[in-house]
């Protein structure tokens, strides 16, 4: 992990930012019954009701994310589960660092390994990777925010370990916030016509428009947008960006930006910084969970 940045997010105020307890095992449910079907023939093997233990353990470096689906996956097979965690959402992991421990009824533990490791590797991967991201910035007023092109069925909890990570969330989607690019400005005329249509048919709604360049930006500021998207903009156009709007709507630089660019890109004075990368491109944490046989 980066050494630049050693803090943590908040626990209360990510657990403000926990979906709720019907949306998790709503996520649950639909993943359990993509691997279990009508049963695990392999687990009916075992006896009924004996109980197992388990070790939750990282092999490498990370930040977890993803306690409480992976506590969810256990006690919809299983309401006798009971987990002892060591680690919290948010918290930088070291590599051979044991997480959790956990018991229950042995088959239902290996009926939901694979789906609880699921979740928990691929939300941990998606933080750790917000937090190679937020570290970068680190000191800066920038805001690294996440974008639309999470995994089909994740959407919510990846926002959620963007958060765990360090960073922000972009519109969580298209009902939330308007955002107006290059075919809307299309179909509606100009800038100015597309932002008009924006205010009368959602009236109290944030309004971004995306520019390609100085002269869309202008009309943007002139059509009272609260907040432009510079698509694809160089070192030097950004900043003459940031020096042409003055602080009349927050700037996003967004397009193609990768973890090398990001802090140069945020030193031309631009408020956010949109990255696809942050949940389209993430890498499952690597993750053991032991199981044993108890009492």
């Amino acid at each position: 992990m980066s050494p630049m940045d050693t803090t943590i997010p908040d626990p209360i105020v990510l657990a403000r930012h926990l979906p709720t307890a019907e949306a998790i095992t709503a996520d649950v449910r639909l993943a359990l019954n993509e691997d279990l079907g009508g049963g695990d023939i392999t687990a009916a093997l075992l006896p009924a009701g004996q109980r197992g233990r388990a070790e939750l353990i990282t092999r490498e470096a990370a930040v977890l994310c993803g306690r409480a689906w992976f506590d969810g996956v256990f006690r919809e097979l299983d309401p006798s589960y009971t987990a002892e965690w060591q680690a919290n959402d948010g918290e930088r992991l070291v590599a051979g660092q044991r997480l959790c421990v956990l018991e229950g009824k042995l088959r239902e533990l290996l009926s939901g390994e694979r789906t609880a490791m699921n979740f928990l590797q691929t939300l941990s991967g998606t933080a750790t990777r917000a937090r190679r991201y937020a570290d970068a910035v680190a000191g800066l007023s920038t805001r690294i925010l996440d974008t639309r092109k999470t995994l089909p069925g994740l959407r919510v909890p990846q926002k959620y370990a963007v958060l765990c990570g360090g960073c922000d969330n972009h519109r969580m989607g298209l009902f939330d916030a308007i955002l107006i690019k290059e075919n809307h400005i299309m179909a509606a005329g100009s800038i100015t016509a597309a932002v008009a249509a924006a205010r009368e048919t959602a009236a109290g709604v944030r309004v971004e428009v995306e520019v390609e360049n100085l002269d869309e930006l202008g009309q943007a500021l002139a059509a009272g947008a609260e907040r432009v998207l510079l698509d694809n903009f160089g070192l030097h156009l950004l900043r003459d960006a940031v020096r042409l709007t003055d602080g009349r709507a927050r700037l996003e630089a967004s397009g193609g930006i990768s973890l090398n660019a990001l802090r140069a890109i945020a030193e031309t004075g631009v408020d956010d910084i949109s990255v696809g990368d942050l949940t389209k491109s993430v890498e499952a944490v690597d993750l053991s969970l032991r199981l044993s046989p108890s009492g």
